[in-house]
């Protein structure tokens, strides 16, 4: 199996502020490096999929951390440590680290429940609805147009033919079709449009949104095939993490005196 330096790099900066063990994987000019760093590298790496623990990739790691300790030292001789580039970089990934811990802890202790995420999941379908919709449309530039066109179809005009005016390109030539969506996926004002019409209906008037005017047709309904709560849980449940991080992070600041 052959690894990539880019994720042992990955996997060893991740680990780089491990508490050590008595037990050292190697003393490079008198630095120890511990064995600990290994072990989380090897941890980090197998939770990702990078790879599977083996003694080649405890090798691997091993070899590249001492590699790492010895630029490490050639570095700091030649002064790299002092230059203000540097040390900007190191606080920067000092406070992402702090940080990112300090966010660990909070959510650790304030963890996002199964009933938020139902009241959660419940809110997406009730703004999703229960119905998908099987709808077409012709896009054109001003309401005089949209009109007009609603007025042939009126006298027996077929929705497919004038559909080709449209200013909708994608579906121009293909009989405005928007296929099978619930009203969610739309503008509120477009949706609004058709969500009244009935089976085959086109809407009286024009629809306007950021685009254009548009003359709306209703092909069907039927009943929305949502994800289940199964399936959307752990998407509910990072977003809604970060929902607490963000008003955290949004507390803390009120709080703080900012000059």
């Amino acid at each position: 199996m052959t690894f990539k330096p880019a994720r042992l790099l990955l996997a060893l900066i991740a680990v780089s502020a491990a508490p050590a063990f008595a037990q050292n994987l190697a003393v490079v000019n008198g630095k120890p490096i511990p064995t600990s760093r290994v072990e989380e590298a090897v941890k980090q790496m197998v939770a990702a999929g990078q790879g599977q623990d083996s003694p080649q990739l405890r090798l691997a790691i091993k070899n590249e951390m001492i590699a790492r300790e010895v630029l490490m030292q050639e570095a700091v001789k030649q002064g790299y440590d002092k230059k203000p580039e540097v040390k900007q970089a190191l606080d920067n990934a000092r406070q992402a680290i702090v940080v990112n811990q300090l966010a660990k802890d909070y959510i650790t202790k304030n963890p996002v429940g199964d009933a938020e995420i139902k009241a959660e999941y419940d809110r997406f379908v009730k703004q999703t609805g229960d119905k998908e919709y099987h709808v077409r449309h012709i896009l054109l530039e001003n309401e005089a147009d949209a009109k007009a066109v609603i007025a042939k179809l009126k006298g027996g005009a077929k929705f497919e033919e004038l559909a080709k005016q449209s200013k909708d390109t994608g579906t121009a030539n293909n009989g405005g079709d928007l296929d099978w969506a619930v009203p969610a996926a739309f503008p509120p004002e477009f949706a609004a449009g058709f969500t009244g019409l009935q089976k085959g209906g086109v809407t009286e008037n024009p629809v306007k949104t950021a685009n254009g005017f548009h003359v709306i047709k209703l092909d069907d309904t039927r009943a929305a095939k949502l994800p289940t709560l199964d399936e959307l849980k752990p998407q509910i449940a990072d977003s809604l993490v970060q929902k607490k991080l963000e008003a955290y992070k949004e507390q803390m600041v009120k709080k703080a005196k900012v000059q």
